[in-house]
């Protein structure tokens, strides 16, 4: 099964780039011959929660970039499902960028280091504010100083 990041990812310009530079039928046999990516694996889930920090990538509504650190106790990312991931989102400088970008457009990026290990995992995926955590979400609350 195809991997399904490629879809996102390999889009025609960076297809041409990469026939151009030879490396488009390495990366078209990795594509057609693994995983198809689409749900988080045990070893992708361990990492995730190993976490203590990610960044989080979405698009404005100018169609510009833009990258927020996301940072909390390890395993503030939480798994929700084979495909669903939350987070409780803190007040920062009050600039809600990445709100209001989510506003415009779904479309986000997680960007997860390891840097002692040299490790990382990038996932595309759409998403959602929930503003009042539903009472079938309390495992996105998370410890602060004792409390939850």
């Amino acid at each position: 099964m195809p991997r399904e990041f490629a879809k996102i990812a390999f889009t025609d310009a960076v297809k041409a780039v990469q026939t151009r530079l030879g490396s488009r039928e390495m990366y078209e046999n990795f594509v057609n011959k693994g995983p198809a990516n689409n749900a988080i694996s045990p070893k992708e889930a361990a990492f995730i929660l190993e976490r203590e920090s990610f960044y989080l990538g979405t698009v404005n509504g100018n169609h510009w970039p833009y990258i927020q650190f996301r940072g909390g106790p390890k395993g503030f990312l939480k798994i929700l499902d084979e495909s669903t991931l939350g987070f409780a989102d803190f007040v920062g400088n009050l600039q809600y960028l990445t709100v209001g970008n989510l506003l415009d457009n779904d479309r986000v990026f997680l960007f997860l280091m390891d840097y002692a290990h040299r490790r990382r995992l990038k996932i595309w995926g759409r998403a959602q504010i929930v503003e009042t955590i539903p009472i079938s979400l309390p495992r996105l609350a998370i410890a602060i100083m004792g409390r939850k």
